[in-house]
């Protein structure tokens, strides 16, 4: 426009060609370029990132609901392996009692199978307890005090721990615990199902007698039994057994609703 003095360019600015677009008229000053350059990056630059004051869409947000994930990924994992079991139980129980001439040793190779599985759950189990116990950490210690101001600490070092669990994560139960936790809740039940059945089968469907009825080759009915037996026992004892419990946020216990208060007032 006429009239109008444009200003004269400042050193470290580059003119519009005819062929350049805004975003590529920056300017280069040498201040700028060296700020960018200036001392090493904060060693602390997560500090005060899941404060508070970061609000309840903050990165302790997201932290938290990518920790639910994958414990419900691994959740899923544990119930796709009880579901091969019960299938393979309910597929040997099928055919073990569709003829009398079947063998009743398959039901044992069940037994194995079974068996198989429940290690491989409680591998899997002691995989989905470091994410459960990482999602308890965050419930116990920020969701539940900041609910309920009134609420204590659980852990006053919740902090501390949780950040060395992300710096190098480690399993947090022994495998004999994660078996005895996966046979209280389902295996030992199955094979309770599996041994019964292995008992009607060698006694009430079979047309030799006691203990000639459970042998297996040149293994006696009497040695079979016995090792039917101190398998069961073996569980049972894994099972019961008194023991300190290590997995965290597990329902371990009982609040019924009708011992509350309010309900009691209904």
């Amino acid at each position: 426009m006429a009239g109008t003095d444009a200003a004269p360019p400042t050193a470290g600015t580059r003119l519009m060609g005819p062929g350049d677009s805004a975003n590529e008229a920056v300017q280069d000053s040498p201040d700028q370029a060296e700020g960018l350059d200036d001392g090493p990056p904060d060693p602390r630059i997560g500090e005060g990132l899941l404060d508070v004051d970061m609000g309840p869409s903050s990165a302790f947000a997201h932290l938290y609901r990518g920790e639910l994930h994958r414990m419900k990924l691994w959740r899923e994992r544990l119930d796709r392996t009880t579901n091969w079991a019960v299938l393979l139980m309910a597929a040997i129980l099928t055919w073990a009692f569709s003829s009398e001439g079947n063998p009743h040793y398959v039901i044992l190779v069940g037994h194995a199978a079974i068996t198989i599985f429940l290690f491989i759950e409680a591998r899997r189990y002691r995989a989905y307890d470091v994410w459960r116990s990482r999602v308890r950490h965050i419930q116990q210690n920020v969701w539940a005090p900041g609910l309920d101001p009134n609420v204590d600490l659980t852990d006053e070092g919740w902090r501390e721990e949780l950040a060395a669990d992300y710096q190098q994560p480690k399993l947090k139960i022994t495998a004999e615990e994660a078996i005895a936790h996966r046979l209280r809740r389902v295996y030992f039940p199955l094979f309770t199902v599996l041994d019964l059945a292995w008992v009607l089968r060698v006694t009430a469907f079979s047309e030799q007698p006691w203990p000639a009825s459970a042998s297996v080759g040149a293994f006696s009915g009497v040695v079979v039994t016995a090792i039917v037996v101190v398998a069961y026992g073996l569980a049972l004892y894994l099972c019961c057994r008194p023991r300190t419990w290590h997995t965290r946020g597990e329902l371990l216990e009982t609040e019924l609703r009708s011992n509350r208060s309010d309900d009691s007032e209904m």
